[in-house]
């Protein structure tokens, strides 16, 4: 079996890569420059502005992991077209998406990326599973977040303390993307994450059994957590974060279907937020 991954030096391939090669699949991951990839498997140059580029690399494989990169919302819908056209041009046996958090929902504007990729992909008639996540454990990582964990045992971030989300890490999708590649009966909408919903008190719980010492959750305004990101993102980065996290405040909670999860549909559970840590350390 030979899969393609896209964004395999990134966040979400790179664990997927590493998740198949250890499966034993061959993998070979979508660059834009393949003399610059020095990860497992091999390496096949793709330019998301170009179908034919992505119909030659998508030719003959048993199956693609696709999500798409960030950019402005133009950039996105536009890659996302291009994405479903080589498909339904290459027609490779199984494409697996993750919508990295984003709604996959039409909002009848035409113009959200991920749902057009979703639905696209879709229409194509290709066999499609749509890994469907909601906030991410590595966000926690950031340097603002962890350096405040590290001095003062606080772990503070800008959701309320009663904001229950279904956490999961990059090392669960990973663990769910694999599985789909190789699992083609399961289609549709997958979702990634704890349940029940996990608040600040459980994620400082899991820092403080993974560190040892006492460490307590404390809610941060959205515009505050905005300024600490800034210099990491630049301003067009972290607009779209802190925008996210206003959002959030005005939400009950942000939980996966229990029903499509992929608990329910592939018998796979997240990561305890210790356990993530743990695994983080090799």
């Amino acid at each position: 079996m030979t899969y393609l991954i896209h964004g395999a030096t990134g966040a979400q391939g790179s664990p997927v890569v590493a998740a198949l090669t250890k499966s034993g699949a061959s993998v070979a991951a979508a660059v834009r420059d393949p003399s610059t990839y020095s990860g497992d498997g091999t390496a096949v140059a793709v330019d998301l502005t170009s179908v034919a580029s992505l119909a030659a690399a998508y030719e003959g494989v048993d199956g693609v992991f696709v999500h798409l990169p960030i950019g402005t919302g133009e950039q996105q819908l536009a890659h996302a077209r291009n994405i479903v056209a080589a498909v339904d041009k290459a027609r490779p046996a199984r494409v697996v998406v993750s919508t990295s958090g984003y709604s996959a929902e039409d909002d009848g504007s035409g113009e959200n990326p991920v749902a057009a990729l979703a639905a696209g992909l879709t229409a194509t008639g290709v066999s499609v599973a749509i890994v469907a996540p909601r906030l991410f454990l590595e966000n926690l990582l950031l340097p603002p977040v962890t350096s405040v964990v590290e001095r003062d045992g606080v772990l503070r971030y800008p959701i309320r303390e009663d904001y229950a989300v279904s956490w999961s890490s990059h090392l669960d999708i990973a663990d769910v993307v694999a599985r789909l590649l190789a699992d083609t009966s399961v289609t549709g909408i997958v979702g990634v994450g704890a349940l029940p919903g996990l608040r600040g008190a459980d994620l400082a719980a899991g820092f403080a059994a993974q560190l040892g010492r006492e460490v307590h959750f404390e809610s941060q305004e959205p515009d505050d957590f905005g300024s600490l990101i800034e210099p990491l993102f630049g301003k067009a980065g972290s607009d779209p974060v802190v925008d996210s996290y206003r959002w959030r405040a005005t939400q009950e909670s942000e939980l996966i279907d229990p029903a499509t999860s992929a608990q329910e549909r592939l018998g796979l559970s997240p990561r305890s937020v210790e356990k993530w840590l743990v695994d983080l350390q090799g």
